[in-house]
């Protein structure tokens, strides 16, 4: 016969105990989406290095704000590592983070299995907690997966050079790695916008899909709009305006007041979502 405690619970139970990070974190390895995502991190830059050895020259990359990181991405690793990462950072990386962060809790109401870890038991806040840790690790994982195998095929293909830009003096490779490392840390916050919207949503719906392709679409809105000058300063305080501002670290001095109040913003918004998500979860009545 068990024995219950004061409190009601079981005696020996230890809520700390239901659901461990690990625990988590080998069932995310074992989905076939966590596979995926991380394998296509690996592909992409190989992709995009294969392209380069098709290019004749011939075609005109065009003009534009990024047309330096274009025209340069086949002089040197680093160049080839930013590359990647512009292409990347406007809707590869959004994708990626909202699949991580808006399909971990509607994935389990989808499948049923929501309510059983509850019944453990598994404490609210607790499996939220879990769960969010986790998705922001295989987030983390798959930008460095990204950068780092460019940054290797890159140096491979292209050598190490400094990095170089038409808008500033050229960086020393010493330097151009520590200002990638700093690109890197910024779009990482910057994502923390994505992922608290989808982490959010995947609270909210039951279907994964919704909550995915809703921080997907809303964070594309948001970019919209940010390029309607008529918006005035109201544009400021939208998620996505401070979204290339990395482009400071590119230049000679180095421009941070964009990236601090970017930033700033990032973590205001992550915070105010994940700060809901967990409100409503903790009241919710969960029948899935």
């Amino acid at each position: 016969m068990s024995t219950v405690t004061t409190r009601g619970a079981a005696a020996g139970y230890r809520p700390g105990r239901t659901l461990s990070v690990w625990q988590e974190w080998r069932r995310q390895a074992s989905r076939r989406r966590t596979q995926l995502a991380l394998g296509f991190m690996v592909l992409l830059p190989l992709i995009v290095l294969i392209a380069f050895q098709f290019d004749s020259g011939d075609d005109d990359n065009g003009g534009g704000e990024f047309a330096s990181l274009i025209d340069l991405a086949t002089t040197g690793g680093l160049n080839f590592t930013l590359f990647t990462l512009f292409v990347s950072a406007g809707f590869l990386l959004t994708v990626v983070v909202a699949l991580f962060c808006g399909d971990t809790v509607a994935s389990e109401a989808s499948w049923g299995s929501l309510r059983y870890l509850l019944a453990v038991p598994v404490p609210r806040a607790r499996l939220l907690a879990v769960k969010l840790v986790v998705a922001l690790a295989y987030s983390a994982i798959a930008l460095l997966l990204l950068a780092g195998t460019a940054l290797l095929v890159g140096t491979l293909r292209y050598g190490w050079s400094p990095l170089r830009s038409t808008v500033a003096a050229e960086i020393p490779a010493g330097e151009g790695l520590l200002r990638l490392l700093g690109i890197l840390g910024y779009l990482a916050v910057g994502l923390l916008v994505v992922a608290g919207l989808a982490f959010l949503l995947s609270v909210l719906t039951d279907a994964p899909l919704g909550a995915v392709g809703g921080a997907v679409l809303l964070f594309i809105l948001s970019s919209i709009l940010d390029q309607i000058t008529a918006l005035g300063s109201l544009r400021s305080f939208l998620p996505t305006h401070y979204s290339n501002a990395w482009l400071g670290l590119l230049s000679t001095p180095a421009q941070s007041d964009d990236i601090v109040k970017g930033c700033i913003s990032a973590v205001a918004y992550a915070t105010l979502f994940w700060s809901l998500a967990f409100w409503r979860f903790t009241r919710k009545d969960v029948v899935s």
